[in-house]
């Protein structure tokens, strides 16, 4: 199975205006909505036009990877999963209950399309690192490896060994989209997207809203080097 942006293209269910709506079908304490809103056009630009990956072939070899890691991001990342023809959108209506395949942390054995099972923060990115390696040991060099992070959850340790490793590994298929919406701890100089800079990654900062900008920035050439784009945003209410 040959897989295109196009097929996604063909099989979308939904429209980004339909999202909200989407989105509003989902209830509960942990829904994060204003942090999991920021992540919403990064996601929807990422299925509906850049990854290549379709619900019928959810499994195969050369599907790109898409690795949630922005641990408030699940009730967005539902919300395109169920748009794109993944999950049936009656399912939202599940979320968060006790026999709910719809988790507060996606589980990649319950539901179409989700490659991990992440728990706490600073997870995602060295397991990108990991899957994109592992691609490359199968001789598998045309799938694209995608992790979304938040800038909070880079004040962990372990997304800086995963930076600096891929940089000097030269993990080209490998792309990071970092939601800024100014929520990290520690003080970032010189701006985040300088940080994966110094480690030799190709980068780019945009506004996190634009989607024309968002596409122009998610497909730009890098070659021989790992890329990251810092999705500069503020929270919806």
């Amino acid at each position: 199975m040959t897989l295109t942006t196009a097929d996604a293209d063909t099989r979308t269910l939904y429209a980004f205006d339909d999202l909200a709506g989407l989105m509003g079908r989902m209830a509960g304490a942990d829904k994060h909505g204003p942090a999991a809103s920021s992540t919403l056009d990064v996601l929807w630009v990422l299925y509906d036009r850049v990854l290549r990956v379709v619900p019928e072939g959810a499994e195969d070899p050369g599907r790109d990877r898409f690795l949630l890691s922005k641990g408030h991001g699940p009730m967005a990342y539902y919300a395109v999963l169920a748009a794109k023809g993944f999950i049936a959108p009656e399912q939202l209506e599940t979320f968060g209950d006790y026999d709910s395949p719809l988790g507060h942390h996606p589980d990649r054995t319950l539901i179409p399309g989700v490659e991990i099972g992440s728990g706490s923060l600073g997870h995602g990115l060295p397991l990108g690192v990991g899957t994109a390696l592992g691609l490359r040991a199968q001789g598998l060099l045309d799938p694209a490896v995608w992790v979304l992070t938040g800038d909070a959850e880079l004040d962990e340790g372990s997304n800086h060994e995963a930076i600096a490793y891929a940089g000097a590994a030269g993990l080209d298929r490998l792309h990071t989209v970092v939601i800024d919406n100014q929520s990290a701890t520690h003080g970032w100089y010189g701006g985040i997207a300088s940080h994966f800079a110094a480690a030799g990654w190709s980068t780019a900062t945009v506004d996190g809203r634009d989607h024309a900008v968002l596409f122009e920035a998610f497909t730009r050439p890098h070659p021989g080097r790992p890329h990251a784009v810092v999705a500069v945003v503020e929270p919806k209410n």
